[in-house]
């Protein structure tokens, strides 16, 4: 077996360029990762296969200087746009047949990173979820006996003017409570039903077109053969409701929001494999999401909004939890896109 059948079996993308940065080489998987065939990219610049700034820095030292590098979480844009994420390794090459060349070895790691993040961000939000409940017992105890203290209160004063200061301790104890309560997250679990996802799409759609404040332009692009499926339509409503919100707020209720559905095949969740995962998608075209926030979207009592309560991503989170989903983002000033993802049938565990 020669060197160019060695590196066709290997499933880590290889390319070959010669001092012109052309390739004169690709593998199979090569061809898979950069959408183009061996036969189109050979004789070809590697700019036609890929861009982006560290990658190329990389490659030119690698060139001059005639020593290995190794990239590590490196994005690049492919064909049609897409940008991904891998890991490179650059080796300058001696080999007879190609002489003063350079191996390039690229593995994709999208896969990896999103399930890191995934598994962090679960873990952060049970231990956030742990250290609620433990305040929210200290707080709604209290919060008990002075409600019923300020009625015991009421039931002896004689004088009205009074009892209006009993009543806004009553009120404000309800409050409390209820906000409480909000940071608990949902506490009756989804109700089996037929959901048609865009039916509910359409409800929120016309929930917020019907608010005459706004001036916000709905994009629709779903796919039709989107069956429907086991959830809770009220639950999901408040889902995406709490994201379309969030998205005119952004907006300041000027703007443009999409809305799209799309199924993934073959898709994890949560370290279990599905056949088919359902794909909704709310993106705008507003400012994007402060850096201070993006580690901590998810997490109760966090908003971008003075006026927000912090409560709509984290209860939007919980609830798609309850259908075994998740919810992403990614955000750029211009582009914020929220992905939320429910599997549509029973998965199996993989790692």
């Amino acid at each position: 077996m020669n060197t160019k059948e060695l590196l066709g079996i290997l499933n880590c993308a290889v390319l070959v360029l010669d001092g012109s940065k052309c390739v004169v080489y690709m593998n199979q998987s090569g061809e898979m990762l950069f959408g183009q065939s061996h036969q189109r990219a050979v004789g070809e610049s590697v700019v036609q296969l890929l861009r982006g700034d560290d990658f190329f820095e990389h490659l030119d030292l690698a060139m001059q200087q005639r020593d290995p590098h190794s990239l590590r979480e490196c994005v690049v844009e492919v064909a049609g746009g897409e940008l991904i994420t891998i890991d490179c390794i650059l080796t300058p090459l001696t080999l007879e047949q190609w002489p003063q060349h350079l191996l390039l070895e690229f593995q994709r790691v999208d896969r990896q990173l999103r399930i890191v993040r995934e598994e962090q961000m679960i873990h952060q939000q049970q231990a956030i979820r742990e250290l609620v409940r433990g305040i929210a017992h200290e707080i709604k105890n209290p919060l008990g006996g002075l409600r019923g203290a300020a009625q015991l209160l009421e039931s002896e004063l004689d004088n009205p003017e009074l009892k209006e200061y009993t009543q806004i301790i009553i009120s404000e104890a309800d409050r409390l409570k209820n906000l409480v309560n909000g940071m608990l997250g949902p506490r009756t679990l989804p109700r089996a039903e037929e959901v048609n996802i865009h039916e509910v799409l359409e409800h929120v759609r016309h929930l917020v077109s019907t608010d005459m404040a706004t001036d916000i332009h709905f994009v629709r692009d779903y796919d039709p053969s989107i069956p429907e499926f086991q959830g809770d339509r009220d639950q999901l409503v408040q889902v995406v409701l709490n994201i379309v919100s969030n998205a005119v707020r952004a907006l300041e209720n000027v703007g443009e929001v999409q809305l799209r559905t799309r199924i993934l095949r073959q898709f994890t969740i949560h370290q279990v494999r599905y056949r088919h995962v359902l794909k909704i998608e709310i993106c705008d075209n507003g400012p994007g999401v402060p850096s201070h926030l993006r580690d901590k979207l998810f997490l109760p009592m966090v908003s971008g909004h003075a006026e927000g309560s912090g409560l709509g991503l984290a209860i939007a989170q919980s609830l798609v939890r309850r259908h075994n989903g998740l919810i992403q983002y990614e955000s750029a000033p211009g582009c914020t896109c929220f992905s939320i993802l429910i599997p549509l049938e029973n998965g199996h565990a993989s790692r």
